[in-house]
């Protein structure tokens, strides 16, 4: 925390476990959960949240590694962007591996983590899509040790909730051994928000392509359509490639799901997207062209 913070927690409390900084927050419904910190402490220090105590989980070694697990990576919350961008891990999950590089600067990525970014659901939060396209699930620590899993997309989306005291433990995703690309448009040159973002990879057990937008709306949208419609044109036993053509037109597809037409007036005419909108709907249209044509690539 910082010195100028409008009001400082009246506790903070250091677990060395992911059970004791369970029992803690079960124990204390006030508590707030700490990690890196860099969405919390800036909604502490500009006075939009004011925690009545903090339960800080930089000491918690076993939420900052990964393990394979029956096909799957289980990555701990506690993974930082700084480490899941190194080349050990891009082997692992390339596409979560490029959004982690892409993060923002150096200090936000040695400080954020894969938990915080969940947990925070921020619709910028650049590993959101990747987690969305691979389909990962995430794994809640409870109180009295107890372990439930359900779909990022349902935390997301609201569908689940956190209940009282449970806390992110990790995250199971599977290992595809397949391309994986993520894409990101920023406002700037350089490390910044995502004004739009894609992630996109390749399922060749399901001959399937999974694709996730982000930074468009509250929370990752799958284009489930156009997945289908792309996937049927892929020769999946050959060359993994198809026209031109197709992918222009996969584009345009996912651009019209996720961003659609404005509803018509009252005489049934159809009405414009405002210049901005339209402007963010070819955005998407160009970042899903170009990962669908790197993957195939």
């Amino acid at each position: 925390m910082t010195t100028h913070a409008p009001q400082a927690a009246r506790s903070v409390t250091l677990p060395g476990s992911l059970d004791e900084a369970v029992a803690v927050l079960a124990a204390t419904p006030a508590a707030v959960p700490v990690a890196g910190g860099t969405d919390l402490m800036t909604s502490v220090n500009s006075g939009q949240l004011r925690p009545a105590a903090l339960v800080g989980l930089s000491r918690i070694s076993e939420i900052r590694g990964w393990q394979y697990q029956d096909g799957h990576a289980l990555l701990g919350a506690g993974l930082t962007h700084a480490r899941m961008g190194r080349p050990d891990f891009a082997a692992l999950i390339p596409a979560l591996a490029a959004a982690a590089r892409a993060a923002g600067p150096p200090q936000i990525r040695n400080a954020g983590t894969l938990g915080g970014n969940i947990a925070t659901g921020a619709p910028t939060g650049d590993a959101l899509p990747v987690l969305a396209a691979l389909e990962a699930t995430v794994v809640l620590a409870g109180p009295g040790g107890s372990r439930r899993e359900i779909p990022v997309s349902h935390l997301l989306a609201g569908m689940e909730m956190l209940a009282a005291g449970e806390l992110i433990g990790y995250v199971r995703v599977p290992i595809l051994h397949a391309p994986q690309v993520f894409l990101k448009a920023t406002g700037r040159t350089g490390p910044g928000r995502a004004t739009a973002s894609i992630a996109l990879v390749l399922d060749p057990a399901r001959r399937g392509v999974r694709c996730a937008v982000g930074a468009v709306a509250p929370m990752p949208l799958r284009p489930l359509d156009a997945e289908q419609w792309i996937g049927r044109l892929i020769d999946w036993d050959g060359s993994r490639t198809v026209v031109p053509e197709a992918l222009t037109a996969f584009g345009e597809y996912v651009a019209a799901a996720c961003i659609p037409d404005a509803a018509p007036t009252e005489g049934g005419a159809p009405q414009p997207l405002p210049p901005a909108v339209l402007h963010l709907r070819r955005t998407v249209a160009v970042l899903a062209r170009r990962a669908l044509g790197r993957a195939l690539s």
